[in-house]
């Protein structure tokens, strides 16, 4: 005799199929959305820096950041790095300062390109006084040399614990800290060596700050990527510093030294970002008056 009741277990496999169901969409759903934060065009964050020995006839001078492009598929092709390129010319910057990384070796890469493929794109920057990088870790892991090659190729100046002056600046370019290349007083003195200016330093890791036997002007550094994955009430998973969140994102003042740290253009390990979006700076150096 037939009762018309669905049997327990049968009824429970519906209902466990469609949690998985539910949460399978969910997950596609989240995985969707960090993949569009990582690939969706850098938010440009501006600032000014009043610099107190900047020269009299010295015109304000526009110099933007950007850090962390990542290259490499499926989030930063060099077809992308090119489409940036062409919004921070537009910008009209005076100097570009690329904080390292241009490469990167995600996990889930589905493309690692080659040094001249990678460089390609940052031959189209247009700036008054040039471009300027130092390397990031990942440059170091790859194949630093091979970049540097390509970059002099194509007229980008390479910093690594070296010093150069661009119009009224001297401009100092630490190399890469994480992995262990940084010599922050042979960067000093390579500054002291040039005729005196305003100072500024470019690096990728900001936690050289603590060591700088003096203040410059400006800092600009990368490496933390804000986070590059904030989760609600939780925060950043990772800073990669061991500051934590002292030297972790955007505009600083710490113990009187101003440091700007970029989000980055791209990824790391995974092509995802959440509540970090791509960034670059434009910090305008000017007089006190």
């Amino acid at each position: 005799m037939t009762t018309g009741i669905v049997p327990r277990p049968k009824r429970w496999r519906r209902i466990f199929g469609s949690a998985l169901l539910i949460l399978l969409v969910l997950g596609l759903a989240v995985l969707a959305r960090g993949y569009w934060n990582a690939t969706r065009d850098p938010v440009i964050r501006t600032s000014v820096v009043a610099v107190n020995d900047w020269p009299d006839a010295a015109q304000p001078l526009r110099v933007l950041l950007v850090s962390d492009i990542h290259v490499a598929g499926p989030d930063m092709p060099p077809a992308r790095l090119a489409r940036l390129v062409r919004q921070f010319n537009a910008l009209r910057p005076d100097l570009v300062l690329i904080a390292g990384d241009l490469v990167s070796e995600k996990r889930v890469a589905t493309h690692i390109y080659t040094p001249r493929e990678i460089v390609a794109p940052l031959a189209l920057l247009r700036a008054r006084y040039g471009v300027i990088a130092t390397p990031g870790n990942h440059d170091h892991w790859f194949d630093a040399d091979a970049l540097r090659g390509e970059l002099e190729s194509v007229g980008v100046t390479v910093l690594q614990n070296a010093a150069v002056q661009r119009g009224p600046l001297i401009i100092g370019g630490v190399d890469d800290h994480f992995s262990g290349h940084d010599d922050v007083p042979a960067t000093f003195r390579a500054m002291s060596a040039l005729p005196a200016g305003p100072r500024i330093m470019v690096t990728h890791s900001p936690d050289i700050i603590p060591a700088l036997p003096q203040r410059v002007a400006a800092i600009f550094a990368g490496h933390s990527h804000c986070g590059q994955i904030r989760l609600p009430l939780i925060g950043a998973i990772s800073y990669v510093s061991r500051y934590g969140e002292r030297f972790g994102c955007g505009a600083i003042i710490d113990r009187g030294q101003r440091v700007f740290v970029s989000a980055g253009l791209g990824t790391s390990i995974l092509p995802m970002r959440f509540n970090t979006p791509p960034d670059a700076w434009v910090v305008t150096l000017r007089g006190p008056q």
